[in-house]
């Protein structure tokens, strides 16, 4: 009897334990954390399901890899939002947190554009030119470093105005900011001097200083996708210069225009083909042991990787986003089917359209036309 009760117990307390376990696993809704540039299309994705709402909150790109690395407990996210790709010291972090294996999805993509007000005369810059207004430290190249002398547009380039650099931009907490340092900055990082004579790779300290931005009051940071700093650009009479995401730019495309970067425009056409060389992809980072198991993940994932939503006409396009190429979309609707999502199964999650008039659904409507289909039939 007592050999009994005591299996009794262990039968108990291990499913008190695994109730535990999957209660704690499972908050009844998604959870999503990351960048404000992502955090829109998220959402737009998001609305067009049915259930219990998902979680969304911007905490910046690297607050919410951050949370999402720090364990599978609800507080948790079970997605990253992310407008850059996860670095590696970040996946060992969700490593040694047991956090599993983490799914990378790419979304679409994004621009670092940089832009100036329609009321000035428009410019064009070379990147080694943008890297001459912005960055901290410059470098001949074969000569010695040394903090950025250059005060003036002409000290930039021959043909601008002798007028005082004015710079705006995102703060170096966000992931808007690093993409603009890739833009300015990778190209020479990897060359001399910053390379020592007989390395491959830069020191920590050279790289540092290669992808550094001036602390001289010139630049001048403001939030993400700073709707001040916009007005501050399209009302000045001086030659400002503010770094924003494409959507920012095609939103307030009748203030301030795009200045383009080695010749190429960043308009929609370019950004998607990569020719433009500020284009960066669009993430999502799930834990792929959530799915299945967190109500609403699974069908989240099969919404937003839909024609519907990320296609070339689909709602996400008409919110800012810039689409990946038809076999680049196919190619993650293919892994998220290994992962047991398909992109079919966001049409039954997503809510039935009502018809204005008379307050009906879509499907109600499709049922009705069916039945006087049969009952024409038998008439």
């Amino acid at each position: 009897m007592t050999k009994n009760f005591l299996m009794a117990a262990a039968l108990v307390g291990g499913g008190l334990f695994a109730s535990t376990g999957m209660a704690e696993f499972q908050r009844g809704y998604v959870s999503m954390m990351g960048s404000s540039t992502v955090v829109p299309f998220v959402k737009a994705a998001a609305d067009h399901l049915k259930g219990k709402a998902p979680l969304v909150q911007a905490s910046g790109t690297g607050g919410g890899i951050k949370l999402f690395c720090e364990g599978t407990g609800p507080e948790s996210p079970d997605i990253a939002i992310a407008s850059r790709a996860m670095k590696t010291k970040e996946r060992d972090e969700c490593r040694r947190n047991g956090v599993g294996d983490v799914l990378e999805l790419k979304i679409g993509y994004d621009a670092v554009i940089l832009a100036q007000s329609r009321k000035a005369e428009p410019w064009s810059l070379t990147n080694v030119e943008a890297r001459k207004a912005f960055a901290k430290w410059l470098a001949e190249r074969d000569g010695p470093m040394a903090l950025n002398p250059n005060k003036t547009w002409k000290d930039v380039k021959a043909s601008l105005p002798a007028m005082p650099i004015e710079l705006l931009g995102p703060p170096n907490t966000s992931a808007t900011h690093d993409a603009f340092i890739d833009l300015i900055s990778d190209l020479e990082c990897k060359g001399s001097p910053w390379v020592p004579a007989g390395a491959r790779e830069p020191t920590a300290d050279m790289l540092r200083k290669c992808r550094s931005v001036r602390e001289d009051g010139i630049y001048r940071e403001g939030r993400e996708n700073d709707q001040t700093q916009i007005d501050l650009i399209a009302d000045s009479a001086s030659p400002k210069l503010g770094v924003f995401g494409y959507k920012m730019v095609t939103d307030h495309a009748g203030k301030i225009r795009a200045i383009p970067i080695n010749g190429v425009e960043p308009t929609y056409e370019n950004i998607s083909s990569g020719t433009y060389l500020g284009t960066r992809p669009l993430y999502l980072y799930i834990k792929s042991n959530n799915i299945g198991r967190t109500p609403g993940l699974k069908e989240f994932l099969a919404e937003i990787s839909s024609e519907e939503a990320w296609g070339e006409k689909g709602y996400l396009r008409a919110a800012g986003l810039v689409t990946m190429p038809a076999s680049e979309r196919a190619s993650y609707v293919a892994k998220l089917k290994e992962y047991g999502v398909s992109a079919a199964a966001a049409k039954e999650a997503a809510p039935a359209k009502k018809d204005k008039a008379k307050g009906k659904t879509t499907k109600g409507k499709e049922k009705e036309k069916a039945s006087a289909k049969k009952t024409d039939g038998k008439n």
